[in-house]
């Protein structure tokens, strides 16, 4: 497989995945904040700590990651389209 190709795909996911959590289609990144606190409860709870869990990341921070996620993926394909060319 040609790395112009291994390119394009990776940069196609990249831009597709970050740019659906940047722009919280379907309530994508709420949904990444609640699983994350679900998750952050249940680990305590199995330490044996009865308290509240911490919010590690909110639904902001995702929508961040997400939108430099889709940035490198869109850097990616113009990189593979690049390749290809020459």
């Amino acid at each position: 497989m040609s790395p112009a190709l291994a390119l394009f795909a990776l940069g196609s996911v990249a831009l597709v995945c970050g740019t659906w959590v940047a722009t919280n289609l379907r309530g994508s990144a709420d949904a990444l904040e609640r699983r994350a606190a679900a998750a952050a409860e249940l680990t305590a709870h199995a330490r044996g700590d009865l308290g509240p869990p911490r919010q590690i990341m909110s639904a902001g921070v995702y929508r961040f990651l997400g939108g430099v996620i889709g940035s490198a993926g869109f850097v990616l394909l113009l990189v593979s389209l690049v390749e290809y060319a020459s």
